[in-house]
């Protein structure tokens, strides 16, 4: 719900202050023992790697590795969340292989090491292992749990056409990185600013949740105004705020119904669009703390 980016590291990442927030949008993955050994994936996507350049095939190899599982597995991904959008879902796949796997072999992994795995194959991913609301630290693979928040209809946008790499996002955000970057993509990165921070915690503990903030939106907004476009649309539709999701490019907005979200959905004919709803921790959670 909200996405800080407070300057680069010395091991090279960024360092975050991020609020997750789980929605209804998902994938299905399926996983079978098999009698020849290794991992077998399948994808109804066929842009998507089936080997390990894939996060479902990598998250299955550690656990299998891990355990010292001798069978064969074989997973069938069905995708439903546009790829490269800013949404988590190949994230929230490699989540849900990893406590799959160790269903499937019966085989179970102490929590900070089924923890340490998933930020190793990304981010975000030990995020997805606990769901709902959720603070997220250093390069966002820290995890503290939040108290929910009551259920809000979202709408999210995924425009055609329109894809933005995670690397270039930081690129455009980071003036260590790009020596062309303007004066407002530099204060982003403004460690020592004590507004930002209260602001921060505001947000993650104030009842209303407060308002949504992305500081990819300024770089990312300059160079694909349709983006910017989008969060207008949604706002005039009524959705009480708007932001964009992650590095990009789907843009999401909160409304106060489930027919007010409907009928804003009607607004984007051209473009892909999901109206989903928040989703609380008992809703979703693949591991409990």
């Amino acid at each position: 719900m909200c996405l800080h980016v407070l300057g680069k590291r010395a091991d090279g990442y960024h360092e975050l202050r991020t609020v997750f927030q789980a929605i209804s949008l998902h994938d299905e993955l399926v996983l079978m023992r098999t009698r020849v050994r290794g991992i077998t994936l399948e994808t109804n996507d066929p842009a998507l790697p089936t080997n390990r350049e894939n996060l479902v095939y990598r998250a299955i190899a550690e656990v299998v590795k891990a355990v010292g599982y001798r069978g064969g597995i074989a997973a069938k991904l069905t995708k439903n969340t546009p790829v490269g959008r800013g949404l988590g879902g190949g994230s929230s796949d490699a989540a849900s292989a990893l406590v799959g796997t160790l269903k499937l072999t019966g085989e179970k992994l102490p929590l900070d090491e089924l923890i340490a795995m998933a930020a190793e194959l990304g981010a975000d991913v030990p995020f997805f292992l606990l769901g709902g609301r959720a603070l997220g630290v250093n390069r966002g693979d820290e995890i503290y749990p939040l108290p929910d928040q009551p259920k809000r209809p979202v709408v999210v946008v995924s425009p055609d056409g329109i894809s933005v790499a995670t690397r270039e996002a930081y690129q455009w955000i980071s003036p260590g990185i790009n020596p062309g970057i303007d004066a407002a993509e530099v204060s982003l990165t403004n460690r020592d600013n004590p507004r930002k921070l209260f602001k921060f915690c505001a947000l993650c503990w104030g009842r209303s949740g407060g308002p949504l903030e992305n500081d990819f939106e300024g770089p990312v907004f300059r160079r694909h105004p349709r983006l910017r476009e989008i969060r207008s649309l949604l706002l005039e539709q009524g959705a009480t705020d708007a932001a964009l999701a992650g590095s990009g490019s789907a843009v999401f907005g909160l409304f106060r119904s489930p027919a007010q979200a409907r009928r804003a959905a009607l607004a984007f004919p051209d473009d892909q669009v999901f109206v989903v709803e928040t989703l609380n921790r008992e809703d979703c959670a693949l591991v409990r703390p």
